[in-house]
């Protein structure tokens, strides 16, 4: 017997879905799986340009394998969880090699990827190849927790395998492709975190939370965690040619790979600071003028972010160095670096009073 959910989301979704979608176009597995990568933690309306701009670099699997990582990292740049980008490569890489270009039409398979797990290799059997496959991503979670009322936060295992068990039972076997969007689309334009159109719900009917009156109660929110706060110096070190010293980060960790402005400790003063970069850099500095501080917000905690400006009169060593560059500021722009730093590099300098 047909599952009457799968029915109503379809006949919703045949009226109200979203089929225009940059990668419902030449859909194939590469373009949905580099959708889905981009879609974890992302809203659609910023994915888009994103995507559009990914596509026209790397049209494919081989251009994506094959091209610098600050390529890579650059066209990710401000998209943030920056380790999507290194194991997209990483992934591209191993389709290339181990699957002669081809990606996968195998759950298994899929997950042996990096960056893949069992949710994205579901929506990209169902995407790209058609396959029955059962997809878990944060808006689907969302759905089915207020619908059958399933308790606790998602991030549990035991409430995670209960939506699992309703996410399986209402995938239908026909239409997998459509019925994966038409979920996904649900939750985000119906069934939102917050003031969920209820009303607008073709599921409505057989919603538990609703009839109970506990929408907002569902899904269960994560346990709050104080988290921690950090403070660093950030500095801007410019030549007489007008170049900024960049410091590749290392490989794993927060921004990594990324290309980002050297740091010192927080414990120095301001006054300091020319001579740290001459004991720290090799460098020979002017005095310091910080500018205008921040703050920006990890997963798991708070930067307090202290820019100073120091111009050089002089580098020996560091410039050798294979983590550190000295680029102007346009050159410097197409490398992949994280937000902050961006900004950093593209508004005026403010002065800040310390």
């Amino acid at each position: 017997m047909p599952d009457r959910f799968a029915q109503r989301l379809l006949g919703w979704y045949d009226r109200h879905g979203r089929k225009q979608l940059p990668w419902h176009h030449n859909r194939n597995a590469y373009r949905v799986w580099v959708s889905e990568i981009m879609l974890q933690q992302t809203q659609v309306t910023t994915v888009i340009p994103y995507f559009e701009a990914f596509m026209e670099r790397f049209p494919g699997v081989h251009e994506l394998a094959s091209a610098p990582v600050d390529d890579v990292l650059s066209h990710w740049s401000g998209l943030g969880y920056y380790a999507r980008a290194r194991n997209l490569q990483k992934a591209a890489q191993q389709v290339v090699e181990r699957f002669d270009g081809e990606f996968p039409g195998n759950q298994d398979e899929l997950e042996s990827l990096p960056g893949i797990g069992r949710s994205t290799a579901a929506a990209i059997l169902a995407q790209a190849f058609q396959q029955r496959a059962t997809i878990l991503d944060g808006n689907v979670k969302r759905v089915l927790a207020r619908h059958h009322a399933v308790p606790g936060w998602p991030g549990q295992t035991a409430v995670l395998n209960r939506l699992w068990q309703h996410a399986e039972t209402h995938t239908p076997h026909q239409r997998v492709r459509d019925y994966t969007q038409a979920i996904m689309d649900l939750g985000a334009m119906v069934c939102t975190r917050s003031r969920p159109a209820c009303e607008d719900c073709p599921v409505v009917a057989t919603c538990e939370a609703y009839a109970r009156d506990e929408v907002r109660l569902y899904p269960g929110s994560k346990p709050k965690k104080q988290k921690p706060e950090k403070t660093t110096w950030m500095l801007i070190l410019e030549d007489h040619e007008g170049r900024v010293l960049l410091q590749r980060r290392p490989p794993s960790g927060i921004w990594g790979g990324l290309w980002s402005l050297p740091e010192l400790d927080p414990a120095y003063n301001l006054e300091e600071l020319a001579d740290a970069c001459a004991d720290t850099f090799g460098l020979t500095c002017s005095e310091a003028i910080a500018q205008a501080g921040f703050r920006h917000t990890f997963s798991h905690y708070h930067l307090h972010i202290q820019p100073a400006r120091l111009l050089t009169a002089g580098h020996i060593g560091v410039h050798e160095a294979p983590d550190h560059g000295w680029f102007h500021r346009d050159e410097a722009l197409t490398l992949g670096l994280p937000a902050p730093i961006r900004t950093l590099l593209t508004e005026p300098a403010q002065a800040a009073l310390i």
